[in-house]
């Protein structure tokens, strides 16, 4: 998938490029910078020194030597300084600096740490946006694999009216359902008109299994395609909109029956900007159905019900209540 959110140590990733949240000496620091530097060795502090440091907002590559990745991204965020110093245009010029290093080396894999939000004091929540929003913008015209890192829960926030609603969403759904299963499961609900279910099945017209197989509904990849092109959406347009790779919606554009996961389906449901009805529809295709049991469908149905289609916000939320993300 273009982005992914992953906890991890970035030292370990196994991709073409790290970035470093460095400060403008290159000469290594504390945090994530500190981390990078030991893993890397001191190969990596001697060619760093070449390099004459760095203004903030920008970002200069490196060798990654005694890491596993072929190179090092050292990107200079800005301090918090109550954000009246121009800091957002400085994070976002970072992440654009670092990201067109890595498309000028052929890096097809990036991991990033969230820049600025350690020692420098950017809010986590603000900077987790800025983060997105930028290497989202940056995948609508360019093909790559990026990760944000987080190391552990702790460094990780979205807004706390965001998880509170959220929160209080999920809350009274998870009451609401448990509400209706006990009362589904009422021997009222069986008393009343009795007979009534074998009357209406004796009354329909017996097929064989032969004739219902042939007489198909529309499948998941026939509805998904029929729907980008009333969207007036290109494939690409679609493809990443919903954060799905090329290689995958390519297998589901040549196989009308492909299978794919409920992730998948609602990465395009909310790339296409479907209504809540639409979606369930399009899950239905999958053979899938949103559950008020399930934190991550009603997550997901919070989102649809708001008019919020924002790929990239809803698997903020989705991460920070430790659920799938949405696409591949």
């Amino acid at each position: 998938m273009p982005i992914q959110i992953v906890r991890n140590d970035i030292t370990k990733m196994k991709v073409d490029a790290i970035v470093n949240a460095a400060n403008p000496s290159l000469l290594g620091g504390g945090g994530v910078d500190g981390c990078i530097h030991r893993a890397a060795g001191p190969e990596l502090l001697e060619a760093c020194k070449t390099l004459g440091g760095c203004p903030t907002g920008s970002a200069k590559m490196t060798l990654g030597y005694r890491l596993p990745c072929k190179y090092v991204i050292h990107a200079v965020g800005p301090r918090w300084q109550g954000g009246h110093k121009n800091e957002e245009a400085l994070l976002t010029s970072c992440y654009e600096r670092a990201l067109q290093l890595a498309k000028e080396a052929g890096c097809e894999t990036v991991a990033f740490p969230l820049i600025s939000s350690g020692i420098y004091g950017y809010p986590k929540d603000r900077a987790l946006g800025v983060a997105m929003d930028t290497i989202s913008h940056f995948l609508l015209e360019n093909d790559m694999t990026v990760y944000l890192v987080v190391f552990d829960k702790s460094a990780y926030r979205i807004s706390g009216k965001l998880f509170a609603n959220i929160a209080e969403y999920i809350d009274d759904r998870y009451a609401e359902s448990h509400t209706d299963s006990r009362r589904r499961l009422s021997s009222m609900d069986f008393q009343e008109e009795p007979g009534v279910l074998l009357a209406m099945s004796a009354s329909a017209p017996e097929k064989s299994l032969a004739e219902m197989v042939e007489q198909l509904d529309e499948s998941f990849s026939e509805m998904l395609l029929r729907k980008i092109d009333e969207s007036g959406m290109t494939d690409a347009q679609c493809y990443k909109k919903a954060n799905i790779d090329r290689k995958l919606f390519s297998k589901i554009r040549s196989d009308k029956l492909y299978k794919p996961s409920k992730p998948t389906v609602l990465a395009f449901a909310i790339a296409l900007e479907l209504s809540l009805e639409e979606t369930k529809d399009m899950l239905m295709k999958a053979g899938f159905a949103l559950s008020h049991a399930s934190k991550f469908d009603i997550i997901v149905e919070y989102f649809i019900q708001r008019g919020n289609y924002n790929i990239f916000e809803i698997n903020e939320a989705l991460f920070a209540f430790d659920q799938s993300l949405l696409g591949a």
